[in-house]
């Protein structure tokens, strides 16, 4: 059996329940952005050859993805804050997303996409504004 990455069984149900989509931070700008009458996919993929790279809100005609990342998973230079337990484990992980991050906005620009990305602790009102002024701009 492969030992688990978790300090403890709390901390690895505590990690397991974290949403991969529809986290209110998202929720939050996703409602504000409808109010507005755009509309969008939610946990799409912009690019059908590669699938893994979900963005949160995705604007197929203007060619949008709207990535709101979370300031633990994705080492918030404002709020990240390096756990004592597994430190190298987790000090990985987290370069290991912000590495793939910036390759996945870089592809999509590549494509065409304009990418906007968010960090959660971010103001919903805030970022639906600058959403719509690219989306619509």
């Amino acid at each position: 059996m492969v030992e688990s990455w978790a300090s403890s069984p709390g901390s690895r149900a505590s990690m397991r329940a974290n949403r991969r989509r529809d986290t209110k931070p998202e929720l939050a700008v996703r409602k504000l952005v409808h109010a507005t009458g755009l509309r969008y996919r939610v946990d799409f993929a912009p690019l059908h050859t590669h699938r893994r790279h979900r963005a949160d809100l995705v604007f197929t005609r203007a060619k949008v993805a709207v990535f709101i990342d979370g300031c633990y998973w994705h080492g918030c230079p404002e709020h990240h804050r390096q756990p004592s337990a597994n430190a190298d484990y987790w000090a990985a992980k987290v370069a290991g997303n912000r590495d793939r991050d910036a390759q996945v906005s870089a592809r999509l620009v590549d494509e065409g996409w304009t990418v906007l990305r968010f960090w959660e602790h971010e103001n919903p009102t805030d970022v639906a504004a600058q959403v719509v002024e690219v989306v619509r701009g």
